[in-house]
């Protein structure tokens, strides 16, 4: 059983969604809007979010979401059929369903995110550091010292591992990061991962951690 957050404006959808997923055994809190988001985000296990909503739409509610809580799986269900609107939603959700949708995958779509993010929730090995990717405790194997980052450190660490393996842009990882539109010639996120690199790296002038792909941006690969 899975607690959601589930939030839709559309009453005959959402009755009908929640329950659904209740006769599946799952914890349901519905809301038509995003305003009581932060009264529950902290005790879910994961959110379903429509995208056209009042108020703040899902877009900007789902990267707040990701942004206080990188840890948790936002499935967002839209009939946006666009594919620059998926793309918008996959740049930090991680999952996008389009309406109409049959119940059968939607139950399947929380069970296979909810297994993924269980099997994210271990120790990840990256060159000399064991990273507890639940409570984001860093290690240096060799030293035995825990590494502590600062808040957009961390952040942006955070940011890295949820696209583990993937090249990320500097637009990218500033909007997921920062939530506001990058500049063309802003230094501030290589001055924060700079920083980062002199925390994680055994040599910040040629790191194994955080590689810089040449012309396009960084990655952490495992």
């Amino acid at each position: 059983m899975a607690r959601i957050l589930y939030i839709e404006d559309e009453t005959d959808i959402g009755e009908w969604v929640t329950q659904r997923l209740m006769e599946q055994d799952h914890d349901v809190t519905w809301h038509t809007s995003g305003d009581k988001v932060d009264q529950h985000i902290q005790l879910s296990d994961i959110v379903i979010l429509d995208v056209m909503l009042p108020g703040l739409d899902g877009f900007s509610l789902g990267r707040r979401i990701k942004r206080d809580k990188p840890d948790i799986p936002i499935l967002m269900l839209s009939a946006r059929t666009a594919v620059e609107d998926k793309l918008e939603g996959l740049g930090f959700a991680d999952d996008y369903v389009t309406k109409p949708f049959h119940p059968d995958e939607l139950a399947a779509r929380v069970d296979v995110l909810l297994r993924r993010f269980d099997k994210q929730n271990e120790l990840l090995q990256l060159k000399h550091l064991t990273v507890d990717t639940q409570a984001m405790h860093i290690t240096n194997r060799e030293s035995g010292e825990e590494i502590q980052l600062t808040g957009k450190q961390y952040h942006i660490f955070r940011y890295f591992l949820r696209h583990l393996n993937q090249i990320l842009t500097k637009e990218q990882l500033y909007e997921g990061v920062w939530d506001e539109q990058y500049i063309e010639g802003d230094k501030t996120l290589m001055v924060h991962i700079r920083h980062l690199r002199e925390k994680l790296e055994k040599n910040p002038a040629s790191p194994v951690i955080i590689e810089t792909i040449r012309g396009i941006g960084y990655r952490v690969r495992k």
